[in-house]
Parts: C-alpha cells; sequence; structure tokens
C-alpha cells in the first residue's frame, strides 16, 4: 500500500453542513472583516470555525486564549456527540467552484513516515515549495492538545490516464451520500460519497500501480530515481505541523511502539493534477527598500539580462514606477524562472536591506512600484505539466512559486479525525 490509505473520518451529523463548512486558516489573513462576518453568518450554530485558528489572529494577543477555547470546543463536540464516525473510510467529493468548474477528490490520510519536507528529499511524498520553518509552531500550539484534526491539506497525484479518481465519477450514484451542501462565501459547493468496499479496493490497487517505480522512471524519463507519487499542492505547512507533532511524539515516548497511533498519520485530500478546475497561477514579488538602479544593475548583469521575450527561454518582466518591460535571463539556476529569480532576490535584498513580498495579481505589482524604492517582478505562469518533474530534478520549489486558484476555491474543512489514542 502506498502513503495514502483510508482514515477513520468523523462527520458532523444533524448539523447545518453550510454553517459546519469554512474555508482554509491560512487565507483571508489580511482581511479580519472576512473572518467577522464569518462568525455573524455563523452565530451559535456548530462550526469547523470553532475548531481552528484563522492565521488573522495571529499575534494578536489573546492567540492563547484562542487555543484554549479550540480545544475546549473539541471536547464539547466530542462529548455532545456532534460527529459520526466512519472507520476505514475513503471519501469521493465534488467540489464545484465559484467558476462552476468540478475539482474532483478523495479523502483519506497520508502516513506521516512517508514524508519529508526538506529540499532534495526523496520520500514519496513531498513539497513542493520551500517549508518555511517559522510558520510551524503557531499550527503546532492549536495541534498539542487537540483531540481531533481537520483539514485543508489538498495533494496532488500525476495521474495523466485518469485511473485513480476519475473512474468514481460513474459509480457515485451507487455510493452512500454522505453530505450535500452549497459552500458560505463564494465557496460554490460540494457533495462527498462513502466509497463502497470494491470501490475502495480498486483505487488503492490504482494508486499501487501508479506508483510502481518502472512506471514511474519511464512516464519521466528517468532512471534510478526515488519514486514521487504524492506531492503537496495546498497545506504543506499543516502536514508540516502534523510531522513535528508526531515526531515529537516519538521522542517524548522513547521505546513506544507509535506505528498504530492515530498521529502517525494526517487527514488529507488527493486530487489528479489534470484536473480542470486546477489552474496554476503565479505568484509575483515585490522588492520593497531598494536603490532602483542598483538593483537593476545588478540582476543584469548576475543573470545575463537582454530586453525582450525569448521563445523557451527563462523570461520575466520588471515593473518600475508602473511600467512592466519584459527580460530574458541567459544565466540560470533553477528549471523554473521563478527559481532563477527567486536565488538572486534572496542573496540580494539580504546584503542590501532590502525588503521581499509575494503578490496576487499584475495590477497590485505596477501600483506597489509607484512608490520610492519599490520594483516590481512579473512571473509567467508554471505549466501543470513542470511541476512534478522541477520537484524531482531541483527539489522543493522556492516559496511562492504558485497559487491554486483564488482564496475562495481553497479546501474548506469539513472531515475530522481524531488524533489521540
Amino acid at each position: 500500500m502506498t502513503a495514502f490509505r483510508p482514515a477513520d473520518i468523523l462527520l458532523p451529523a444533524n448539523t447545518d453542513m453550510e454553517k459546519w463548512a469554512v474555508v482554509a486558516c491560512d487565507q483571508y489573513t489580511s482581511e479580519p472583516g472576512y473572518w467577522a462576518e464569518l462568525e455573524q453568518l455563523i452565530g451559535a450554530a456548530p462550526s469547523a470555525l470553532n475548531l481552528i485558528l484563522p492565521e488573522v489572529y495571529l499575534g494578536s494577543g489573546n492567540e492563547q486564549a484562542r487555543i484554549d477555547t479550540i480545544h475546549k470546543n473539541m471536547e464539547k463536540y466530542i462529548a455532545d456527540g456532534i460527529f459520526t464516525e466512519y472507520k476505514d473510510a475513503l471519501i469521493y467529493i465534488e467540489r464545484v467552484q465559484d467558476d462552476g468548474k468540478v475539482r474532483a477528490g478523495l479523502v483519506g490520510c497520508i502516513d506521516l513516515e512517508e514524508y519529508d519536507y526538506s529540499k532534495g528529499s526523496s520520500s514519496p511524498v513531498r513539497a513542493t515549495e520551500a517549508t518555511v520553518v517559522e510558520r510551524i509552531p503557531p499550527r503546532l500550539k492549536v495541534r498539542r492538545g487537540a483531540d481531533i484534526e481537520l483539514t485543508h491539506i489538498m495533494i496532488l497525484i500525476d495521474d495523466g490516464s485518469g485511473s485513480v479518481i476519475e473512474p468514481l465519477y460513474a459509480k457515485k450514484q451507487g455510493f452512500e451520500k454522505l453530505y450535500d451542501t452549497p459552500l458560505l462565501k463564494k465557496g460554490g459547493s460540494i457533495t462527498g460519497w462513502l466509497l463502497d468496499e470494491q470501490s475502495k479496493a480498486d483505487v488503492l490497487a490504482a494508486l499501487d500501480k501508479l506508483g510502481e517505480k518502472e512506471g514511474f522512471e519511464k512516464r519521466y524519463g528517468l532512471t534510478d530515481t526515488p519514486v514521487l507519487l504524492y506531492a503537496m499542492g495546498d497545506g504543506n505547512h499543516s502536514l508540516a505541523t502534523a510531522k513535528a507533532y508526531y515526531e515529537e511524539l516519538k521522542a517524548a515516548n522513547p521505546g513506544k511502539d507509535m506505528s498504530n497511533h492515530p498521529a502517525r498519520y494526517a487527514l488529507c485530500e488527493i486530487v489528479n493534477l489534470h484536473s480542470p478546475a486546477l489552474e496554476f497561477e503565479a505568484i509575483h514579488r515585490i522588492v520593497t527598500g531598494a536603490d532602483e538602479n542598483q538593483l537593476f544593475a545588478d540582476i543584469t548583469n548576475a543573470l545575463g539580462l537582454t530586453e525582450g521575450k525569448t521563445d523557451g527561454a527563462q523570461c520575466f518582466g520588471i515593473v518600475n514606477s508602473g511600467q512592466t518591460v519584459w527580460y530574458t535571463a541567459a544565466n540560470t539556476s533553477s528549471k523554473l524562472t521563478v527559481g532563477t529569480l527567486q536565488n538572486f532576490l534572496d542573496t540580494w535584498c539580504k546584503e542590501n536591506g532590502a525588503g521581499i513580498d509575494y503578490i496576487h495579481g499584475t495590477e497590485v505589482v505596477e501600483k506597489l512600484s509607484m512608490d520610492n524604492g519599490s520594483v516590481g517582478f512579473i512571473l509567467p505562469d508554471m505549466g501543470k505539466n513542470e511541476l512534478f518533474p522541477t520537484v524531482i530534478a531541483d527539489g522543493a520549489l522556492p516559496r511562492k512559486t504558485f497559487s491554486m486558484g483564488h482564496a475562495w476555491d481553497k479546501r474548506y474543512y469539513i472531515e475530522a479525525r481524531r488524533i489521540t489514542d
């Protein structure tokens, strides 16, 4: 069996599922009004909102009080019998996004023993972007003392033939429907079905086949290369937190058999990279507090920039005073343009005391570049077919390489799972 497997999944029963489901905690981090409005919409109804810590509240001064309340809410929901547990379950879901596109997925759990987020990892489950370890401790505070976990983790499989998830579409009418609900705040809607035993076996067999070393190396034209079957899509820092918590438990219990401990696994959804609903969008950069002329001279020299775009080459736009000019880089240090640019900017900003931020939307970059000492960088969208080969060749990509859809398209918390003995 591969690292992904069935889980003992908790779902709320006799609950308003529209008010139960809320978007991932790492969205709308600069918009406290979003979360305040959500609290008003939900009111006193049971909700996943009462079991998570939206990151907008990190550093707010009452962070620990919120975490304590989360743990008490978990205990209360369990004591009140809100949850129904589905043992050894896989759930097939169809998420209809706000744009009408349907994203199919499969909810189960991932084995943390087979996940390593470090750059250069050869584990079957890998990070696709650099993991910022400073983001783990706040999340770890929530996980310590928690009876259950909820998930916004989405893991990608590169299944070009549609052998794992796609066959479930034609069979779903024969499955038990577990939920069918609209989602708040432009989230679209979602439906979940419980897989029967035969379909569950078929899915696991298809994953085993997809993970066979010979087929993996043939797909990517490689030899003697560790198999990468599961690549992080969203929620890498949540998965890294689950890993840190599990390692912490092992260290605190030397000699204890932890092989079947619930914390060894993390609840997640797997999605086919080739889903038409998944669209990769570039995340752009803005450098602030810079000597603009020096930055332009240094990057031109270091990357061998020439003005204009060249087909098949690494190209990016430099934005100054709202104007964008595109350049081609002759000196590259990564398979991706974003990697080459990020490697330069990390070093330059550190040496020159400049700041760097990560921006969605070219219009925002153009606006920010109007400020003195600010220079923007526009990156091309990354093709989905580049993800697995690049992670295999380069390891985890630079942080903030790509985004999968809008904030409201991100995974909503619905399923839960016990993580204590």
